[in-house]
């Protein structure tokens, strides 16, 4: 897969919202968690780890919930405060967001490497065993970064 000329862009539905990323995310993968599946409003959302000092607001307010996720960690889950669209997480992992992928201006570059959460998947949901996946929440990250790693740099 090509990766993008950084940074690149992202925002909410309304466009008050505007976020850039400076350098590539450290993995992309699908969350298959209840609470994704309610707030996505899909079977699942797609997630990508970025560095803190990846990531820049660029404009809009944003609203805040601290939620007690499905893991029984605190997030703290950033929106729009105009349209409500949820763009991304701050997780107790210190240093890293966890950026919604569908919130970026061009999704063609980020394909996910893998799956956490796929105990709570929809039973139709079909996990291909040839990604990296996680039962539960994904307490280890580095699988993730590796697969993401790996498919970024074939031709390397």
């Amino acid at each position: 897969m090509d990766l993008p000329k950084f940074p690149v862009e992202g925002g909410c539905q309304c466009g008050a919202a505007r976020y850039r990323l400076k350098a590539s995310p450290l993995s992309v993968y699908n969350c298959h968690c209840k609470d994704c599946q309610r707030f996505s409003g899909a079977a699942w959302s797609m997630s990508m780890i970025v560095k803190d000092s990846d990531f820049e607001l660029l404009s809009g307010e944003i609203a805040q919930y601290r939620k007690t996720a499905d893991s029984g960690n605190a997030i703290v889950m950033n929106f729009c405060a105009r349209c409500h669209g949820w763009l991304w997480n701050d997780p107790p992992a210190p240093g890293i967001k966890v950026v919604r992928a569908g919130t970026l201006d061009d999704l063609d570059w980020a394909a996910p490497v893998g799956n956490i959460w796929t105990d709570s998947k929809a039973v139709w949901v079909q996990i291909d065993p040839a990604q990296v996946n996680f039962p539960k929440g994904a307490t280890d990250r580095t699988p993730l970064f590796d697969a993401w790693t790996r498919s970024t740099h074939k031709d390397s």
